[in-house]
């Protein structure tokens, strides 16, 4: 979860928005759908793609969880984001000879801050549900939408959101691990700060390329950690479609997603609609991994719920980001 779009290239990014860019071949597969997605030949609106990006991410973090007792969750996320590096490379080629100093000073922080994001939330994922994991991550961007926020509105769906959050995490401590609640807040940090760097490389490169290129620095943190972890070596030939579904899901689709949606919306706009992310993960959590939740989390997940659509429904209408 970016372009050097100049005026003209603006107008044509409406234009694909506005459904006037169709696939050549209405009959292509699904694998072929994907691809045209990251060349920018399938185009999504930058709301339903944040929405798909959630759905996609969480339901892929169950499924890495479930990986845990093999790989480990450094191993996990160091397959992950190497997956989905291969993916993108594959699909997108960029050629970095072509990458200006200033595009590779934008990527290179942007990517750092992709891979810490992930794994240190993969971290927090091993020590406690969920639900509760994505609910203390989120504080970060809820922390940007709030200190980007010029709407004394956008201060109360914000403030609904943080209710939510109360609800969903455990004051008294019981079954809570500090070390794992510690993991999922410094993600958080990360998180809006992926936000932020998004926004800033969306000025000077193509998004296909931003997450693609990134991806080499975000394995570049993340791999030193999967090494130490030992549990690498437990890889085998049998577990590389489940490695590929994995980098689909939690990586590469979601990604692209995310970084085109950041080139329309602004980034206050992106962290109040991920206030879905607790929700989503609180569900996924229920149906892959049966973790139940109390009624005062079904509670939290109204309100962060009412709080995204909130913010959407009553929020001004916002500016291209592109200018």
């Amino acid at each position: 979860m970016l372009d050097p779009h100049s005026k003209h290239n603006t107008l044509v990014s409406k234009n694909i928005y506005a459904g006037q860019t169709k696939s050549d071949n209405h009959d292509r597969n699904a694998n072929n759908i994907y691809l045209c997605t990251m060349n920018a030949r399938f185009k999504i609106p930058p709301f339903p793609a944040v929405i798909l990006a959630i759905i996609s991410v969480q339901g892929g973090a169950a499924f890495a969880k479930s990986l845990f007792p093999v790989l480990g969750a450094a191993g996990t996320s160091t397959i992950r984001i190497g997956i989905s590096a291969l993916i993108l490379f594959a699909f997108n080629r960029p050629n970095l000879k072509e990458l200006s100093p200033s595009q590779w000073k934008a990527i290179i922080p942007y990517g750092l801050c992709l891979g810490a994001m992930n794994g240190i939330f993969y971290l927090s994922l091993s020590r406690i549900p969920l639900g509760l994991a994505v609910a203390l991550e989120f504080i970060g961007p809820l922390m940007l939408s709030v200190l980007t926020s010029k709407s004394r509105m956008d201060y109360l769906w914000a403030l609904l959101a943080v209710a939510g959050i109360a609800l969903i995490t455990p004051w008294n401590g019981k079954g809570i691990d500090l070390y794992g609640a510690g993991m999922a807040l410094l993600a958080g940090g990360f998180w809006a700060g992926y936000i932020v760097l998004g926004q800033r490389t969306s000025a000077v490169i193509d998004g296909a390329k931003a997450v693609t290129v990134g991806m080499i620095f975000a394995i570049l943190i993340i791999l030193p950690f999967g090494i130490a972890d030992g549990k690498l070596g437990n890889f085998t030939v049998a577990m590389i479609p489940s490695a590929i579904a994995l980098g689909l899901l939690c990586s590469a689709i979601p990604f692209s997603l995310e970084i085109d949606a950041l080139k329309h919306i602004p980034a206050k706009t992106f962290s109040i609609l991920m206030s879905l992310d607790p929700a989503f993960g609180a569900l996924c959590g229920l149906i892959f991994l049966k973790e139940f939740l109390s009624f005062s989390e079904w509670m939290a997940i109204g309100l962060v719920i009412i709080a995204s659509l909130g913010a959407t429904l009553t929020g001004k209408p916002e500016k291209q980001m592109i200018q």
